[in-house]
């Protein structure tokens, strides 16, 4: 490893991070790239087997600072989540960052329909995760931030949240919720120095086994922007790691749009 690659990777050395739907997709990318940069994280996702498989990979993986974790959450009940902190603190003893990523939307998929054909079940089922799940698991954590009288709550929006688009009310509803619930959590926090932001990515291939109608789609969206390609996973760690750092401690209640300029604000 070279000498500036391990500078970086020190950046989060110590830090103890939990991302939540971390063992697919975008939570998976985010957990990896701070690993390598030397935080702890934790992998909390519904899907038990695929969180404790992806932190044995990280564990397995020679780029990897920081150790990992597995666990099966269910960001919609407070008992899990709780269960998460304690799991969490037991195995590191702190908590720095939390990544609040967990979302019903390629994994668990979002129908894409008009708002007057979405159920209210799935109506219901999406407002628990996508947004209560954010908040429960922001005041899951809290206790300990507010002990260490530091922290950093990271929240996943979307750009669709700026922009509207048709169909998927629901899911878009929740992600607008998310950017008010990012301000009012940073004015809440931020005297116990800790800070809340969020990181509203564009159209981004997160789907681990996408279909050609997928791949065309993401494609399509990737041309409509000012940077001409498809968006990645890889696209948003940066980002992801700059939040979760000490270069971000005097950030509070923004939100960075990663999506190549399809939304400039």
């Amino acid at each position: 490893m070279s000498e500036a690659t391990n500078m970086v990777c020190r950046r989060l050395g110590g830090r103890v991070v939990i991302v939540t739907g971390g063992g697919h997709g975008l939570g998976r990318a985010y957990a990896r790239r701070l690993a390598q940069e030397g935080a702890d994280v934790v992998l909390a996702d519904i899907d038990g087997p695929a969180a404790e498989e992806a932190a044995a990979a990280l564990n397995a993986d020679d780029s990897v600072i920081g150790r990992a974790l597995g666990l099966r959450i269910d960001v919609a009940s407070e008992a899990s989540l709780a269960e998460m902190v304690e799991k969490t603190m037991a195995a590191f003893g702190r908590i720095d960052v939390l990544i609040n990523n967990a979302a019903i939307f390629a994994t668990i998929p979002v129908s894409r329909l008009p708002f007057d054909e979405v159920s209210v079940d799935e109506w219901d089922l999406t407002m628990n995760v996508n947004l209560k799940g954010v908040w429960l698991a922001a005041r899951a954590v809290a206790p300990v931030m507010k002990a260490q009288n530091y922290g950093k709550i990271i929240n996943i929006a979307s750009g669709t949240a700026f922009k509207g688009t048709g169909g998927r009310i629901h899911y878009i509803t929740t992600k607008a919720g998310i950017l008010g619930l990012t301000k009012t959590l940073a004015h809440e926090l931020g005297a116990y120095n800790v800070t809340v932001n969020c990181v509203a990515p564009g159209s981004t291939l997160s789907e681990e086994k996408p279909s050609e109608d997928i791949q065309k789609y993401r494609e399509g969206k990737g041309n409509a922007r000012p940077l001409k390609r498809m968006q990645v996973p890889e696209d948003l760690v940066g980002t992801i790691a700059f939040f979760s750092s000490p270069d971000s401690d005097f950030i509070t209640g923004q939100t960075l749009v990663v999506d190549g300029g399809a939304y400039m604000h």
